[in-house]
């Protein structure tokens, strides 16, 4: 393999990694907003035709259940979208990812993140969870869609509020000092 070969290879993994990143990311800011406005033709794009998206664990197996097929999943989330919205606030970071495409000119890769999801319900309350995603994706030609979405419970509980006008304890500046 020459090495302009070997260059192409790399670039067209990391193109891959960067379209999976943007492929989650847009799913997740989709989720951090679901309300009657959500566009779920958009949110269903993001999954393959045939996509399964599973919680895994007792708690979110229980909670979220499997769904098989893009108008399943759409179906589950739209169940989010109604007004008044069921999230005040919803919030998903992810961390310590991982993405690996499975091979030169593959159309498949694997990815994992930890999740951690700070929400606050319209009917009140607060919540912390926090999960491990395993996500498989597809590159059907187009696009690369989620083909496999787990999601497994790490801890959950509920907090009483997120925001507080309380000080922030900050350093003090030494005397003589200017900022």
């Amino acid at each position: 393999m020459t090495e302009l070969q070997l260059l192409r290879q790399r670039l067209e993994a990391l193109e891959s990694e960067n379209a999976i990143r943007r492929c989650i990311n847009r799913y997740m800011d989709l989720c951090d907003h679901l309300d009657a406005n959500t566009p779920l033709d958009e949110l269903g794009n993001l999954f393959t035709t045939d996509a399964v998206w599973e919680g895994k664990g007792a708690r979110y197996a229980n909670s979220f259940g499997g769904h098989v097929g893009r108008e399943a999943i759409v179906e589950m989330l739209a169940k989010y979208c109604v007004e008044p919205a069921h999230f005040s606030v919803n919030v998903h970071y992810l961390t310590s990812e991982v993405i690996v495409v499975d091979g030169p000119d593959s159309n498949s890769a694997s990815a994992s993140w930890n999740m951690l999801q700070v929400s606050t319900f319209s009917s009140g309350g607060s919540h912390l969870n926090s999960a491990r995603l395993s996500v498989t994706f597809r590159n059907d030609g187009d696009a690369w869609r989620i083909a496999h979405f787990q999601t497994e419970n790490l801890f959950s509980r509920p907090v009483d509020h997120w925001n507080s006008e309380a000080h922030l304890p900050v350093p003090e500046q030494p005397t003589g000092k200017q900022s």
